[in-house]
Parts: structure tokens; sequence; C-alpha cells
């Protein structure tokens, strides 16, 4: 009989994730991916009015909360028929810039990277071995010496003895699917340390913009707020001072790291573990021009792998599913339509979810009917068989110093890889946006705001790339106020459960041929999971589950 095994809750993440899995042996025959969590702001939105949408819906989460302040920014300037100025556009980017670098920074390090590195094993590490390793995979690696590996070591060790091992407890240390060698493993723990007062630094980079980070405060319907700040060149230089501090950061540290990995991964990348659905989207992000038709990451489509044939995003395609959804059966509907009922239902008596049954508070978008894969990876891939130059020219490069195929980015060691060098891209090209900034203003333009008003009825959508990927807020309003909103992102792509033909999400197909060495120890599985950087809070948008309405308060 098959065995099922159950991993609640997923941690590292951003909300309340459960995995189910059907082992054959020690191999996932099938996965159930389930948001235990709804939060149900889309339904708290109707009757607002539309200008306040953003400062609403950055609520949805903790840690993407500029991504959805600006969608929903983006969507009621679209209702209202109104673009920002060039220098909002570009104050825009800035935020967006800071907000990728130090999200995936983040990511990696204090997210994943447990899932590919053995912190116990550093103790053992030789500490000038260690040095010697980290100085192969860059010339001037960060915060690199003997005596510096030293001090981490016995930072690890009282953290031992102590047996409080604080963000490291409860690890499946010394399970057979870790790989790196105990140098390795001691040269990115020590990184891991410093990725915590780097993380500062990028959200300090927001809030010179932004006006506070998390939860940014100075995007309007039409431009920005952030007025003085724009207009102040010691304001733009503390920008730029953080911005090179992390360059720094990302080229001496996360680079080499990631690439030091890949050495001991390879072949579970080149296996394809944890490849997916084989389909990819991207909507397209980070404005370049004014009428929003240039943009830094390319828009398309790419179904069951076929590099050589990119498709045009059509918006029409886009709908959500909810058959195996804890929300009233619809058929697949445009999120302009979208509905957001909820009908829980419980598991069998085991505990276990029913075979044809709902199990999810995520809903299952689909495009043109398929499941398909958002984020860095699928970006990168959208962007390489597009021909788009700074990407083709950095996977190749880096592809070509590993040694290793395109196709190992099929997997979860290339989601990994992938979100790396979007970093390292975005790094990259963050000053030239900051001397754009700069020529518009010494030009004479310092507008920072398009007047708009509130329609009488009208409908719009914000569809742009946030970190974790493809993300999109539709808006419709009537008698100057919202009746309808809601919300797809990229963990909902990404986590959907299976539709109403059955299909699997992203989550779920990625899972499935995953051979655990431990059953007891389900590392593999998280790691997978980990790498698509899941965001529950996002995906699902307070309830009382007793009586499935939305919390009432009383304030006094």
């Amino acid at each position: 009989m098959a065995q099922k095994v159950i991993i609640d809750p997923i941690t590292r993440i951003e909300g309340h994730l459960r995995i189910e899995v059907e082992l054959e042996g020690n191999t996932v025959k099938d996965a159930w991916s389930t948001i235990t969590l709804w939060r149900g702001i889309e339904t708290i939105l109707k009757g607002r009015d539309p200008r306040d949408a953003g400062l609403m819906t950055q609520r949805f989460c903790g840690v993407c909360t500029y991504s959805h302040y600006e969608a929903a920014i983006l969507a009621v300037e679209d209702a209202f028929g109104v673009k920002p100025p060039t220098n909002a556009r570009i104050v825009r980017n800035l935020i967006n810039a800071s907000l990728y670098i130090t999200d995936h920074i983040m990511h990696f390090y204090h997210l994943h990277g447990l899932d590919w590195v053995d912190v116990v094993s550093a103790l053992g590490a030789d500490p000038r071995k260690a040095e010697d390793m980290a100085r192969a995979y860059c010339n001037n690696p960060y915060n690199a010496s003997a005596s510096h590996y030293k001090a981490v070591q016995e930072r690890l060790k009282k953290f031992v003895e102590s047996g409080r091992l604080g963000p490291f407890a409860n690890g499946y240390w010394g399970s057979p699917s870790y790989k790196l060698p105990a140098e390795a493993n001691l040269v990115i723990v020590s990184h891991y340390l410093d990725a915590l007062a780097v993380s500062k630094v990028g959200g300090q980079m927001m809030a010179i913009f932004g006006g506070k980070n998390p939860h940014p405060q100075t995007l309007v319907a039409g431009g920005i707020t952030s007025v003085m700040d724009t207009m102040d060149a010691y304001r733009i230089g503390e920008y730029l001072y953080r911005l090179r501090d992390l360059k720094n950061f990302i080229d001496t540290a996360y680079i080499p790291d990631v690439l030091l990995a890949a050495t001991y991964y390879k072949d579970e990348g080149l296996a394809g573990i944890g490849g997916g659905v084989k389909n990819y989207l991207s909507y397209g992000g980070i404005n370049l021009d004014d009428d929003y038709t240039t943009t830094f990451f390319p828009g398309g489509v790419i179904k069951d792998r076929d590099l050589a044939n990119v498709g045009k995003l059509d918006e029409t395609k886009i709908t959500e599913d909810v058959t195996h959804s804890w929300y009233q059966d619809t058929e697949p509907l445009q999120p302009y339509d979208g509905k957001t009922d909820p009908d829980y239902t419980d598991y069998d008596e085991n505990g276990h979810v029913k075979g044809d049954g709902k199990y999810s508070w995520c809903k299952a978008p689909r495009y043109d009917g398929l499941p398909y894969e958002v984020g860095p990876l699928a970006r990168f891939i959208v962007g390489y068989a597009k021909g788009d130059q700074k990407i083709k020219d950095l996977v190749d490069a880096t592809l070509k110093a590993a040694g290793l195929p395109v196709t190992v980015l099929f997997s979860t060691l290339g989601r990994t890889a992938a979100r790396a060098l979007e970093t390292k891209l975005i790094a990259d090209n963050t000053e030239a946006w900051i001397n754009e900034l700069v020529a518009n203003i010494k030009s004479g333009d310092t507008r920072t705001w398009t007047r708009c008003d509130v329609p009488d009825e009208s409908e719009g959508r914000g569809m742009k790339e946030a970190p974790r990927g493809s993300l999109g807020h539709w808006v419709r309003i009537k008698d100057k106020v919202i009746e309808n909103y809601q919300a797809v992102v990229p963990s909902t792509w990404n986590c959907s459960p299976r539709d109403k033909t059955g299909v699997r999400g992203p989550y779920e197909e990625s899972l499935i041929g995953t051979r655990l060495a431990n059953v007891d120890q389900p590392l593999e599985i998280i790691r997978t999971i980990h790498s698509f950087d899941p965001c529950m809070a996002c995906a699902v948008h307070i309830i009382d589950p007793r009586s499935n309405e939305i919390k009432k308060y009383k304030v006094l």
C-alpha cells in the first residue's frame, strides 16, 4: 500500500503551506499542495475608493508589500486612463530594484540556503581550506579569511553546545541529501550571517524613495509623493552608495556561493529534479519608457519547454479554476469576473486530501487551460528564448563557467540559480536608471504626478513582474467605488491545486519522481518547494471558519 506523508507547516516561507505526498517506495508518486489560511482582502476592498487599493492590498503580505502596492496603482491608473510622468516611473523602478535585490538575497540565504547547506557539518571544516575554496570561486571573496571562518565556527559551536540553535534549529542535519563538503558549508553559513546585515541596507534603499520599509507609502494614482527626495542629490547619492554595497555582496558572495553549490549538486540539475510543469509565463516587467511599450524583463509564454517558439501573452486567456479550491464552484473565470466566495470542506477521516475533493484556499490559475510556472526562472527562460541580449549573455557565460548545458535550468537547481543571476542583472542595471533620473531632472522636467479623477464606471488591470513572478491586479469600478477586485499572484500560479481536468499545479508537478533518502526527513521536498520562494499570504489574500464570514470589528 502506498504511503502518504504530510509536511505541515512548510517552514521558512511567508504564510501557511501544507504539502502531502504519496510515496511508492521512497519516490514521490503524487502530490497535493494546500494553503491553509484565507485572508479575504479582495472582498474587503468592495465598496471602497479605488485610490485606496494600493495601501490596502500591500497588506496581503509583509514581504511583497511594494509589489502589490504598485500593481494596484497600475490597475487603478489603467482604469483612470492615466500614466505617471517620467520621474515617477523611474523612481518606481528604483524602489522595485531595491525590493528585487533584497528579496532574492534574503531568499537564498535565510529561506532556501539551508536546504543545500548542512550547518552542523561546518563545525568540522578547516578554516584555511575554507578560505582557499572561497578564493577558487571569486578573486576577492566577501569577508573571507581563516580567522573570520574560525570565529564563525566558534559562534556556531556555542549555539550547538547550548542546545539553542536559533534559526538553525530543526534542520535535517546529517541527511545524505546534503552534498557540500564541510568547508563549502562554512563559507555559505558565514555569508548567511553577513546577509542579515546586508538585507538591512536593501531596506534602507527602499525607504529613501518609498518612505519606509516594509509597506512603503509614496505611490499614488498618477505618480509619486516623494518629491523632495527625488529632487535631492544627497538622497540620490545615499541610494547609490547602498546599491554599490549590495552589488559588492552579490558579486563576491551570492553568485560565487550559488556556483559553489552548483558544483556539487549539478547531477540533480542535469537529472531535471524539480523541473515541474514545463510551461513558463512572464507578463514582462519594469517599464523602461513612459508609454509602457518596453520592459526590462520581456513578456511571453513558452509551452512544453519549446524555446524555439515564444508565444505572445494574451491576457484574455488567463482564468482561475476553483474545482479543488475551498470556494463555491464556478466555471473558470477571467479575473475581471472573478469571485471569492468561501466554501470550506475538510480532509478525510485520516486527515488526508480527499481524492476528488477541495483541498486548498489557493485557486488554480490557468493560461489557455494549462498551468504555468512564473518567477525568475520563467523570466530568464522567456528572455533567453526571445534572444534578450542581457539575459542571454549572462546565462551563457554562467553555463560556460560551470560547464553545464542550458537544460540544467529546468530543475530545482536551475530555479535557484536563475534567481541569483536575476539579482546580479538588476543590480548591474540600476545605476543606469539613477543616471536617467538625474538627466531628466537636469533637463528641467520636475514633474512627479499627473492629475486624475475617479470615473463613474471603468475597469483596469495592473500586470507586472514581482520578485516571485507574474503579478496581476484587476479592478472594476462602478459609481466611483470598487465593485470587484481580484489579484492573481505569483504563488497562486505556482501553488495552484488541480483544476477541473485533474492537472496538477507547478508545486505539485515539481515533486513527482523526487526520491527521498529518508522518508522521516523530507529534505528533498522542502528544497524544491523553497526554490519557488513561496508566499502563501499573497496567494490567498480574515475569515471565521465556523461561519465563513469576514470578521467584523468595532473601533471605540
